[in-house]
């Protein structure tokens, strides 16, 4: 709006005729148009120097002022409306406000792995270091220093670990590259509010060998539980042979000390033969001695006399 009605000022000066024509002897009329031009002359200027005294500040934003004869000022303008000298200042603005920056790189770590890392960063200017930011920065000062910022840093903490430490140790490489990228930011003014690792992943081969060495080490774990249940099925065969060997000398004992015992099996197995011939649909004709049915025959002196043929020849003996 400014610089139209600048505009408008010169075209108008430039129809304005060189010379004050002859005027009758009066010349009244000539001085009024005179006296009127100058009065819209001073208007407009009055205008232009109103509209352009007066700037304000967003918020969140702070503003530093260029002065055409001292150069930029020393002083930080906050928010609100600002007066300003027309045509010989100029304010210029900052976005203070806390804003991310990005930023992936390959580099390798201490066991030589290449590795890929994400950084994010937060961060705003200083409010109180403007004039010395856009003196030697400018406007766009994180497009200047921050992505080789970041890079330097997240390189150089990444080389202190090993593959597997960056991962079993991720929160203190986070706070490390935090503290080293806050300190180098510090230097140009940078204040960092948050510095967190958004990525990070390691070579194909790298990744293969990763998962081939879990594979592994789950098979050492499987063949590890299989020996643990061969050495119990072994321990409980040997119970079982054990107690086997104790049931049959305690049997032996017991047939030794008292001959009814062998009767008393005898009975009991041909109940079970009884039972199963019984549920059998077939017909079956066997001879009674050999399915131990024979109670009432001679067996028991059969049993007797081999019972007394194996005490002779040692066979209960201990």
């Amino acid at each position: 709006m400014a610089q139209r009605l600048k505009e408008a000022m010169q075209r108008l000066s430039k129809s304005m005729p060189k010379g004050t024509p002859k005027m009758p002897s009066g010349g009244g009329m000539g001085r009024a148009a005179a006296n009127g031009t100058s009065a819209l002359i001073g208007a407009a200027g009055l205008a232009y120097g109103a509209y352009n005294s007066v700037y304000t500040v967003e918020g969140g934003h702070r503003a530093v002022i260029f002065n055409r004869v001292v150069g930029m000022k020393s002083d930080v303008y906050n928010e609100g409306l600002n007066f300003n000298i027309p045509w010989f200042e100029r304010p210029i603005t900052y976005d203070i406000r806390t804003r991310p920056c990005n930023l992936q790189t390959l580099t390798g770590s201490k066991d030589l792995q290449m590795v890929t890392i994400g950084v994010r960063v937060l961060h705003k200017p200083d409010p109180k270091s403007l004039v010395w930011m856009y003196r030697r920065l400018g406007k766009n000062y994180d497009e200047r220093i921050l992505p080789s910022l970041m890079n330097e840093v997240a390189k150089a903490v990444v080389a202190r670990y090993n593959a597997n430490e960056l991962l079993s140790k991720r929160e203190k490489v986070s706070s490390d590259i935090s503290k080293e990228l806050a300190l180098r930011a510090r230097k140009f003014n940078v204040l960092l509010e948050d510095v967190s690792i958004t990525h990070l992943s390691f070579s194909p081969e790298y990744a293969k060998a990763v998962e081939a060495k879990q594979v592994a080490q789950q098979d050492a774990e499987r063949a590890k539980y299989v020996v643990i249940g061969a050495q119990s099925e072994k321990k409980t065969i040997m119970e079982k042979a054990r107690g086997e060997a104790q049931s049959a000398e305690l049997i032996g004992t017991a047939v030794k000390k008292n001959p009814g015992f062998m009767k008393l099996r005898r009975i009991d197995a041909a109940r079970d033969i009884a039972d199963i011939v019984a549920r059998s649909g077939n017909k079956i004709y066997l001879n009674a001695d050999s399915l131990l049915l024979n109670l009432l025959g001679d067996a028991d002196e059969k049993i007797e006399k081999f019972d007394q043929s194996a005490e002779r020849k040692g066979f209960w003996r201990k």
